[in-house]
């Protein structure tokens, strides 16, 4: 009697300790995550990724270290990472590779943890004065079953009418080019004009319609800096400039990006003067709700782009960071 007294004891104290351990491990990812690809400082490192579950709460991967060095450029950076899937399960990503050249960073990944030779994509090659290429992003057209890259460029005494209007002369319109294997690119065409100075334009596919967030860069005579929308029912445009700006003017924000959560459309963004991130919210785009106090995000983030993932990549990359920690090959 004492033994088999003895037994259950035993046998109940293993299952209050499984209990615990139960109680103790996190709970299942779900089936869809997101990622936020971001830089830090001035992008010397090059890409920062952090990872959430609901889009809101954001925790930094690898300690918050770089997973791809900068290494094509005038100046070598790697500022404003933009990464995007291709119908394959690829991913690419396009990057500003230098304050003043006339290249965009370039590369690919399956699982972005390895990624292939970086290239540098001289997308301005044929405009011999302009003077940038900023913020580059790129977006899976369906319907032609090709990429539009787009970026910020100022090609002086192309829009007289705007000169002046920024700070050191800049006078940024959006350009483009399409490609469909990243070897051959359509030539590079003015993609959109609002009429004023404009940087950091970023695309959201919703419900058939494509919406277009980007910077009013316009400081002169009166500072704008703050984030505008335009429409459009195709990719390519044309592109109808919504009246209404996303926040008030001389907010001082920039580096949009866009995403579906739920039944909300969340647009981030870089509150670059205030050191930290900003969201707003909206289901009908013509009243938006700031959401920043619901954001956790890691210190230091910068201009980046937010995107849905399968949880076995983000399953992945934590494994990665476990086995760096315990001084392991990475998976």
């Amino acid at each position: 009697m004492r033994h088999l007294r003895l037994l259950l004891i035993a046998c109940l104290a293993l299952g209050m300790q499984t209990a615990r351990i139960r109680a103790q491990a996190p709970p299942p990812l779900p089936q869809t995550c997101y990622l936020f690809s971001s830089f830090r400082d001035n992008g010397e490192d090059g890409l920062h990724l952090a990872w959430s579950t609901d889009g809101l709460k954001w925790e930094a991967l690898k300690g918050d270290q770089s997973y791809l060095r900068p290494v094509v450029g005038k100046e070598k950076l790697m500022r404003d990472p933009c990464v995007a899937q291709g119908p394959d399960g690829t991913y690419f990503m396009v990057w500003t590779d230098s304050w003043t050249d006339r290249t965009i960073g370039f590369a690919s990944s399956r699982d972005l943890l390895h990624w292939s030779a970086e290239r540098a994509l001289p997308v301005m090659g044929h405009e011999p004065t302009a003077r940038n290429c900023w913020a580059p992003e790129l977006d899976w057209d369906a319907k032609r079953r090709e990429f539009v890259i787009f970026w910020s460029t100022t090609i002086p005494g192309r829009f007289p009418a705007t000169e002046g209007t920024a700070e050191d002369g800049y006078n940024h319109r959006i350009y483009a080019t399409t490609t469909r294997d990243f070897e051959t690119f359509s030539p590079t065409r003015l993609f959109f004009d609002p009429g004023f100075n404009c940087i950091d334009a970023t695309l959201l596919a919703l419900n058939g319609r494509y919406l277009l967030f980007f910077k009013d860069e316009s400081k002169f005579p009166k500072p704008m800096k703050n984030l505008r929308m335009a429409t459009a029912d195709d990719i390519e445009g044309p592109y109808e400039l919504d009246p209404r700006p996303l926040n008030p003017p001389d907010s001082w924000t920039e580096g949009p990006t866009s995403i579906r959560l739920g039944g909300d459309a969340v647009v981030f963004f870089d509150c670059y003067r205030a050191h930290r991130y900003g969201a707003v919210r909206t289901r009908d785009f013509k009243t938006w709700e700031d959401i920043s106090s619901l954001l956790v995000m890691p210190k230091g983030m910068r201009h980046g782009t937010v995107f849905a993932v399968p949880r076995a990549i983000v399953q992945n990359l934590l494994a990665a960071q476990a086995a760096e920690t315990a001084g392991q090959p990475a998976p």
